[in-house]
């Protein structure tokens, strides 16, 4: 009597690779990212939640921008900090530079490049941008010491009234640029791809509540700034890292890494 060997499951299917980009991958990542962004952005900006927040703030610091000069929001953390996201850009472009004449570096290649670019991008986008929307910083509104009425983001400004650049938030792009590095690391490391998320959303935050502080901008200026910055980082994961544009080498390396996880974090 012959009995059946028991059969081993591949391990494909045991560790199954978070770079998959299916239906599934495409909702946790653009689709419920969307719904809180646009839940958001009502709360802030039709209902007025970035005028109730600025007024707190600037009631908080004595009715006048207290910190709009301070060390610590002025030269710390708006001065040195963008300093500091610079060099980080540039440690990323040596590292790429590096890859090309070190074997060991050679799978690293393509996402180093997919985050020098996304960073890259993500700021310039913001940048871009603040040109085209031409809304005022709450310092400039006379609701908060300055001279100008407050123009909603979405009304006509009025062709009498000076060109402003303040949406969406500029200094935090340097900080949430680096959303990219969950991406970085979903194809790379798997396990630090929260740790990647963690340090631009960290970043992002520290950034644009400084500013916040300061008078430079509303919250839904760093909202919209996040989202662009995601946006960017995921279509570029989408064009460059997935397994369909991943060399041998870098689906192994992320398979392994994968293969390390448990289940519910696969």
């Amino acid at each position: 009597m012959s009995s059946a060997a028991p059969q081993i499951p591949s391990p494909l299917h045991v560790a199954r690779s978070p770079l998959a980009f299916d239906r599934g991958f495409f909702a946790r990542h653009a689709g419920w990212p969307l719904l809180v962004f646009v839940l958001a952005t009502v709360l802030l900006i039709p209902l007025r939640g970035d005028l109730r927040l600025a007024d707190w703030l600037y009631a908080w610091e004595g009715h006048h921008w207290s910190l709009q000069q301070g060390f610590l929001t002025q030269n710390l953390i708006h001065v040195m900090g963008k300093r500091l996201s610079t060099l980080a850009w540039y440690c990323v472009a040596l590292l790429l530079i590096a890859s090309g004449s070190f074997p060991r570096l050679k799978a690293w290649r393509r996402p180093l490049f997919f985050l020098l670019l996304s960073t890259a991008l993500s700021t310039a986008a913001v940048g871009t941008l603040k040109l085209w929307t031409d809304m005022d910083c709450p310092w400039d509104l006379a609701r908060y010491g300055g001279s100008r009425p407050f123009i909603d983001l979405f009304t006509a400004r009025p062709a009498l009234l000076p060109r402003a650049s303040c949406f969406p938030a500029g200094h935090a792009s340097a900080g949430y640029a680096w959303v990219a590095l969950y991406f970085f690391f979903l194809a790379t490391r798997p396990r630090l791809r929260w740790l990647g998320l963690g340090i631009g959303l960290a970043v992002g935050l520290l950034f644009g509540f400084a500013q916040q502080l300061r008078g430079a901008h509303f919250l839904s200026h760093d909202l919209w700034t996040l989202a662009i910055c995601w946006s960017i980082a995921l279509l570029l994961y989408a064009c460059l890292l997935v397994p369909g544009h991943a060399s041998p080498a870098r689906s192994r390396m992320a398979l392994s890494g994968s293969a390390l996880l448990p289940r519910g974090e696969r």
